[in-house]
């Protein structure tokens, strides 16, 4: 989950000027204890918050400039939005990431680049030491257009924050360690690598948007793939706007989480510094949907066949395995030999079953390996797709079908396919477009 608060939450605006008075950042509620609650229930692992968007304004504070909650009336000067968020993070065990924006519209240093490039350190030395342990740090590339040219020491900061928080992982267009997918609808590509090539990165670089979205199956870069987008239309909150429909939201489901991405869904707190109700109905209802659909895998009672297992009969690498509750380690395995024609298949008993949802997971912790895929099913193929990767989720109508086989054909793979679990499911929620 993404929290974007700021004083934007203030003046009804997506970019701050940089010329707010601190006077405006005054929540009269606040109370990140709530977000947390929300975030818990939602099923949320982890939260970033936007401790300085490009307006400038320090949600922490900085010793480093006087545009920040130290200058407002919140609290009498007194107060810090970070500590509140880590702290309420840990006690509902959820893990804290930060975002500092590089483009600053309030410092005078900005467009000085050895200037802002030692403020912009000094910033982000104070947010990895004074609030203890940050799982991301999140960067992009934003530029004002009063400084195109200005040159941002990505690499510089990259070094510092590996320095004070060895286990962090870092976002942004070129990773290193979790990559951007090239949009803000959340959507990942019908196609999707983890692995990239790093050295055709550069933060902020338009012209690498689709390669993102994709990655690319010759990388040697593993840089897992993250949707960012908002359940409103905009980052910040607004009065005015309400949250995406429960069908627009799991249409971004099946098109991040279902294409082998992380999904981070920003829910911006209002501006008495809560998370509104109507966002926390749409989440609720999100959740349920969610946990409709997968906490019954109608797979479970059915029978297994597979073109060949690696050891054959009675080895560690059966069919069976992609129906355990182990979804990374353990897994279906076919036999070296059996290259042409790989396939896994779901039989049912009796009257057959009725889903519209099929899902496959690779042993990602192996690699991702399959190429191109085919599914059948009582022997009509439906599904033409290509990568799987973490998992993969093909949406097949509303109504759904009723069928007594599925088969799973491996097309092509980068080397012997290794399937960790297989799912068929039925979501009653209407149509979230094409998955």
């Amino acid at each position: 989950m993404f929290f974007h608060f700021g004083v934007n939450t203030f003046t009804d605006s997506e970019w701050g000027s940089g010329h707010e008075s601190p006077a405006i950042f005054n929540p009269t509620h606040q109370n990140p204890d709530q977000w947390f609650r929300v975030a818990a229930e939602a099923g949320i692992s982890l939260a970033i918050l936007t401790a300085k968007h490009h307006d400038g304004f320090c949600l922490w504070p900085s010793k480093y400039t006087d545009h920040s909650v130290a200058k407002s009336p919140w609290k009498e000067g007194h107060g810090d939005v970070v500590q509140e968020f880590v702290t309420a993070a840990k006690a509902h065990g959820i893990d804290a990431g930060l975002y500092l924006s590089p483009w600053d519209r309030h410092d005078k240093r900005y467009g000085n680049e050895k200037l802002y490039n030692e403020y912009y350190l000094a910033q982000l030395q104070e947010l990895l030491t004074r609030y203890g342990d940050i799982r991301e740090i999140w960067f992009d590339g934003a530029k004002g257009s009063n400084a195109p040219n200005m040159s941002y020491y990505f690499w510089d900061w990259f070094a510092m924050v590996k320095e004070l928080q060895s286990s962090i992982n870092i976002f942004s267009d070129a990773g290193p360690d979790i990559r951007w997918i090239g949009n803000e609808k959340g959507f990942a590509g019908k196609t999707c690598w983890s692995t990239i090539n790093r050295t055709s990165l550069s933060i902020g670089n338009a012209s690498i948007v689709e390669y993102l979205n994709k990655g690319d199956p010759k990388g040697t870069d593993w840089l897992a793939p993250e949707c960012d987008v908002s359940i409103r239309p905009g980052w910040f909150w607004h009065k005015s706007e309400e949250p995406k429909k429960l069908s627009k939201l799991l249409e971004i489901y099946y098109k991040s989480v279902g294409r082998n991405c992380v999904l981070l869904l920003n829910v911006p707190p209002n501006s008495s510094g809560l998370i509104s109700e109507i966002d926390i109905k749409r989440l609720t209802q999100f959740r349920g949907a969610i946990s409709t659909i997968f906490s019954h895998n109608l797979a479970k009672k059915c029978l297994l066949e597979a073109s060949s297992q690696r050891g054959g009969k009675g080895s560690n690498f059966g069919p069976e395995n992609v129906l355990d509750e182990d979804h990374l380690w353990t897994y279906w395995a076919p036999s070296e030999d059996d290259q042409k024609d790989t396939w896994i298949e779901i039989r049912v008993e009796n009257q057959g079953i009725r889903f519209n949802v099929i899902m496959i997971q690779e042993a990602i912790g192996l690699g991702q390996r399959i190429q191109r895929h085919e599914i059948y099913v009582d022997g009509k193929r439906v599904i033409r797709g290509t990568t799987v990767g973490y998992k993969r989720l093909h949406w097949l109508g509303v109504g759904g079908i009723h069928a007594k086989r599925v088969t799973i054909r491996v097309v092509k793979s980068r080397d012997l396919p290794l399937i960790s679990s297989v799912g068929l499911f039925f979501d009653p929620y209407g149509n979230p477009s094409e998955s």
